[in-house]
């Protein structure tokens, strides 16, 4: 029989344990509510300093320049200012990796390019895996790739293009702005689909390709519709076709190839948005969403395409969806093609 001091002792111990169970239950349930609150905390601090847009490219160039516009739109929004840091090299692996390995707190982002999923395939080792190393936030832009010939050459369409490749196989050649890049891997894409053997003669870059294009010491060029738009504008080089799904607004009466008789072909140049991978999901959303707000703002706008750009805003998952076929679809024409650049 328990006497009645130790029922009291009981009885105390018994009070303490449901005094701890009630302090450990209150400081789980408020550690609970600052995990969910943590979050919308963060996007609300978030940028606590300035942003870097980190570019694989020189100043100038179509990265640069649409980093430069959304950044500067970011900078009015947010409130923070918006720095470009111009990271050139190894095809826009350097300013990739600086990304991959920077704090992923959204103050460091990577303008990509279509290198990035091509690069994938290109080189046999990468510093980064472009798809678990990155968060996508958003594409900024498309530019088509426009297959231009010299008009000596009597090919005004891409069937009158193969038929004369095919008469000739081998003979002909197709310049473009350097091994690996969009035009030397939608002219493989375009061999393949089209069976035909063209001659590939890389540049460094697309103004001395061009330059011979004009000047007739190569015959047909796969370039940047930018670039090459004003010398089709003044009628010293032929537009054939487009590359993209849909003809560009400022050639619409230029084909795609896929309404060419080549079904499926799709391919373009482009800039997109990411961030390191492990960037809180509440980071990411805010920016995707001040992203698409400057995309759509109508100077941005205006700006962009007046340099033959394409506005493309997406959602992150829309992003994420378009890289990965990106990849998927360069190393299928990587591999038949059997290029490597290391």
């Amino acid at each position: 029989m328990m006497s009645i001091e130790a029922a009291g002792h009981a009885g105390r111990v018994g009070a303490a344990d449901a005094g701890c169970a009630r302090r450990s239950l209150a400081a789980g349930v408020i550690a609970a509510l600052s995990l969910t609150a943590a979050p919308a905390l963060l996007a609300q601090s978030f940028p606590a300093k300035p942003i870097r847009f980190v570019v694989g490219f020189p100043a100038g160039g179509g990265a640069d320049l649409a980093g430069r516009t959304v950044a500067q739109k970011l900078a009015e929004s947010l409130g923070q200012n918006v720095l470009v840091d111009n990271r050139p090299g190894a095809s826009g692996n350097i300013a990739a990796e600086v990304v991959a390995k920077s704090p992923p707190d959204g103050h460091t982002l990577f303008v990509a390019t279509i290198t990035l999923s091509t690069n994938a395939s290109l080189y046999s080792k990468l510093p980064f895996d472009a798809q678990r190393d990155f968060a996508p936030i958003s594409l900024l832009t498309t530019v088509p790739i426009v297959i231009v010939v010299h008009p000596s050459l009597p090919a005004r369409s891409p069937r009158e293009l193969t038929a004369i490749a095919r008469a000739r196989p081998g003979e002909l050649a197709f310049a473009s702005a350097g091994n690996g890049t969009a035009g030397h891997l939608s002219g493989e894409m375009f061999k393949q689909m089209a069976q035909v053997a063209l001659t590939h003669v890389p540049y460094k870059g697309s103004p001395p390709a061009l330059t011979d294009l004009l000047g007739g010491q190569v015959p047909v060029m796969f370039d940047g519709l930018n670039t090459s738009f004003p010398h089709i504008r003044s009628g010293r080089a032929r537009a054939i076709a487009v590359t993209t799904a849909k003809r560009a607004p400022v050639l619409p009466e230029t084909p795609t190839l896929a309404e060419s008789g080549l079904a499926g072909f799709d391919s373009a140049t482009w800039t997109g948005l990411l961030a390191p991978a492990a960037t809180p999901a509440s980071v990411l959303d805010r920016l995707n969403g001040e992203v698409v707000k400057a995309l759509n703002a109508p100077d941005a706008r205006e700006r962009l395409v007046g340099l033959g750009s394409e506005v493309a805003p997406m959602t992150r998952a829309e992003f994420a969806a378009y890289l990965r076929a990106e990849i998927a679809k360069w190393a299928r024409v990587v591999k038949a093609a059997g290029i490597r650049i290391d």
